[in-house]
């Protein structure tokens, strides 16, 4: 079955993403990952300040109800301690709006550098 385009209007509908959810797709675009994994894999990015478990199953739930995430089968090297573990990963269309939040995300950061709020390295000026 070929692959199909998203255009600008199907991706533009759902930015911006919430923090909650650009987090939860930067963790997907690694790969396949259960809900506990996408946790850790926010809170090792940023020193902690991640909502809880509850509100990124919530945000889960929401992008998945809007075809961003889909639920997929334990990948083959998954962890093997817990068979009750749910596991999601991007849709064709949640890997499009991820790379258009991305890019929102690095054209704000431009802006910044420009307005001398941070330097060139992302620090502070």
């Amino acid at each position: 079955m070929p692959r199909r385009r998203h255009d600008a209007t199907d991706v533009e509908r759902y930015i911006p993403l919430r923090p909650v959810e650009f987090q939860i797709v930067v963790s997907l675009g690694r790969g396949p990952r259960h809900g506990y994994r996408i946790l850790q894999d926010a809170e090792a990015r940023s020193a902690g300040s991640v909502p809880g478990l509850a509100t990124l199953y919530r945000a889960l739930r929401r992008l998945t109800g809007q075809g961003l995430t889909r639920e997929v089968p334990a990948p083959a090297n998954a962890e093997a301690d817990d068979e009750r573990r749910r596991y999601f990963d991007l849709t064709p269309l949640g890997r499009a709006v991820a790379r258009a939040e991305a890019a929102r995300l690095r054209a704000l950061l431009g802006e910044a550098v420009g307005a001398r709020l941070l330097d060139a390295e992302g620090g502070v000026s």
